[in-house]
């Protein structure tokens, strides 16, 4: 399996598991995944192949467009979707083959485990990853307690304090990296870096991978991943 359809399908695993365990509608289609959520989630694609089968490019013009927010996650640029009213921005997906040293965390960094912990991590990506839709923060919405049960979430603390989180969806192929956050007051003091320095050495037998921003792409080069491919992402 190539580093692209590493990514494509630790993505979709992910949101399977995550539109389960909110309650959504999950459906795959031939070369797609559609996740159908309610009115803060809206509508999530994901293409899962560079040529899409006459029952998956048809499954999409049913969906799309629609009213409410609706987003497609295309990383093999197997649609083009200008003319049906969306916009589109291109985001890399990178992945880091196992091998390459990593130092120790230079600050705590923990998994998960507690209902207490689950709702802070919660907090920190709602909040300092912006996701405005689910704002005000409610406890359980973005990540129901069963989640859990196939994802992990990692907290980092700086001076005492929750100060980022992530979410990792491991699977035995690869491990695919969502949501790294540092919530503003900490940012640009080693949260990011430590939070990758922990997970890397969890994980340090399988692929990484992730969709870096403009601004966490630097750290993610820095620590050994490379850009497979820019993914276009529709809204």
């Amino acid at each position: 399996m190539d580093a692209l359809e590493l990514a494509a399908n630790n993505a979709a695993h992910l949101w399977t598991l995550l539109g389960t365990a909110r309650g959504y509608d999950v459906r795959r289609h031939p070369g797609l995944l559609a996740v159908d959520g309610d009115g803060r989630a809206g509508l999530r694609v994901l293409t899962l192949a560079a040529r899409l089968p006459p029952e998956g490019r048809a499954a999409l013009e049913a969906l799309v467009p629609r009213p409410g927010r609706v987003a497609v996650e295309d990383a093999f640029g197997a649609v083009e979707l200008t003319a049906r009213g969306m916009s589109s921005r291109q985001l890399p997906v990178m992945i880091r083959r196992p091998g390459e040293p990593v130092g120790e965390p230079a600050l705590p960094v923990r998994r998960v485990t507690t209902p207490d912990e689950l709702r802070t991590a919660e907090r920190l990506v709602v909040d300092g990853f912006a996701l405005e839709h689910f704002q005000p923060w409610t406890p359980g919405v973005v990540f129901p307690p069963v989640l859990l049960e196939g994802a992990e979430l990692h907290l980092a603390h700086l001076d005492g304090e929750p100060a980022g989180a992530c979410l990792v969806v491991a699977q035995d192929e690869a491990v695919g990296v969502y949501w790294v956050t540092t919530m503003p007051r900490f940012r640009s003091r080693g949260v990011g870096r430590a939070l990758m320095h922990a997970l890397l050495r969890r994980f340090d037998d399988r692929p990484m991978t992730l969709t870096a921003s403009r601004l966490g792409r630097p750290l993610y080069e820095s620590l050994g991943f490379e850009r497979v491919t820019d993914a276009m992402w529709w809204s």
